[in-house]
């Protein structure tokens, strides 16, 4: 992903100093494959990049997003803002190879001199490197990956980070992690790496809140065995056996190739009228779940980073997650919930019988997870800028 930003003169206030940007993102993966093909699909406005471009257009600057053809919207759709696809050799199937579009070199290289930021997604990423020779100066790096990739024995990643990141992209304004197991994880190879953290922001417009909860806790996620929903059932079987704690009912949100076994599995721990299976749910719906639910658990397996965190904090719901997820940091730091490796269902009563607290500093850190403010924040790296 790559983000251009040129100024103008005017609209954002920061420092009693008002600037505007004309802001160009340069994001060729709009969204995860599946199995390793693109999915098909009717529109692209519930993408992460697409609310972060809103983001930018609310802050009162203009926005052109550039991505790869290959994720274009199966039917016309009308934007918020210009969009420019460039063809890639990616086609319909991802390979092992990193996205390419042989136009995106030539389209930087013409358009870079009318603009004054460039942020790019990823370290390990062609579209980083071109920004990186072309217009380093402009360029700030938004880092995701804490590790290397293991694609190929992690080799092709420890090449780029030795030698061509350590090289030929070091003289980049900065980067900016998405988190602090990211940080300290670039930081290893690229010498200007910001203290500040900058999450996927969300459209928190899309999330009500609520502080008033029914006696339910919840697990919203594909149901398969890397989210480990399986180890989420026998933890609650556990805390439901705590005396005074029996009513509490858990909900499952998702579906998957284990729903069936975790099925089961509720009705072997004699669990039937307690734990619910609600399915895959639109994000109406599925919020108002979340939102008057008294915890959100998470005891993934492997994934790092999970936008259902977020979206649970903004909708008034504490966390309680192993500390697999990048955001557990966050978790921790500003008493979002719990973040431990092995929670149990003690936590799930701590969190349960403090609930007041925990609400109180969901919905005072909301906004903090909005793309408005994430946007904001590179803005004010940008201008040197703090807050």
């Amino acid at each position: 992903m790559c983000i251009v930003v040129n100024f103008s003169t005017l609209s954002h206030q920061s420092n009693n100093s008002l600037r505007i940007m004309k802001i160009a993102i340069l994001n060729p993966i709009l969204f995860t494959a599946t199995d390793g093909l693109i999915p098909t699909v009717t529109t692209i406005k519930d993408t992460m990049i697409y609310g972060m471009c809103l983001a930018f257009k609310k802050l009162g600057h203009e926005v052109t997003l550039i991505a790869l053809d290959d994720y274009r919207a199966s039917q016309p759709e009308n934007y918020d803002f210009e969009i420019v696809f460039l063809k890639g050799m990616c086609q319909r199937v991802l390979t092992n190879a990193l996205p390419f579009s042989p136009q995106l070199w030539k389209w930087l290289k013409i358009n870079q001199s009318k603009f004054d930021m460039v942020i790019s997604s990823e370290t390990f990423s062609f579209h980083s490197l071109f920004a990186a020779l072309l217009c380093p100066n402009k360029t700030i790096i938004w880092q995701e990956l804490t590790a290397h990739q293991n694609k190929l024995h992690k080799i092709p990643s420890k090449i780029w980070h030795n030698i061509i990141a350590r090289f030929l992209m070091k003289n980049v304004k900065c980067v900016v992690a998405r988190s602090t197991k990211a940080k300290k994880f670039i930081a290893q190879y690229m010498p200007l790496v910001s203290d500040k953290i900058i999450d996927h922001g969300i459209d928190i417009d899309k999330f009500k809140f609520s502080a008033s909860k029914e006696k339910q806790i919840i697990s919203s996620s594909q149901l398969i065995h890397r989210k480990n929903v399986d180890g989420i059932i026998h933890k609650y079987a556990k805390f439901h056996k705590i005396p005074g704690y029996e009513n509490f009912k858990l909900i499952i949100a998702g579906r998957g190739e284990q729903e069936s076994q975790l099925k089961d599995l509720a009705k072997g721990l004699n669990l039937d009228g307690f734990v619910e299976f609600v399915g895959f749910l639109p994000q109406i719906e599925l919020n108002r779940y979340i939102r008057t639910s008294m915890a959100f658990l998470v005891n993934t397996r492997k994934d790092l980073n999970m936008v259902s965190i977020p979206e649970a904090i903004v909708s008034g719901t504490p966390i309680l997650t192993n500390l697999q997820p990048a955001s557990a940091d966050f978790v921790i730091k500003y008493k979002l919930g719990i973040a431990k490796q092995e929670w149990d269902e003690n936590d799930i009563k701590e969190i349960v019988d403090n609930n007041t607290e925990y609400v109180k500093n969901c919905v005072e850190y909301r906004y903090k997870l909005s793309s408005e403010y994430a946007a904001q924040d590179f803005i004010n790296i940008y201008n040197n800028e703090q807050r």
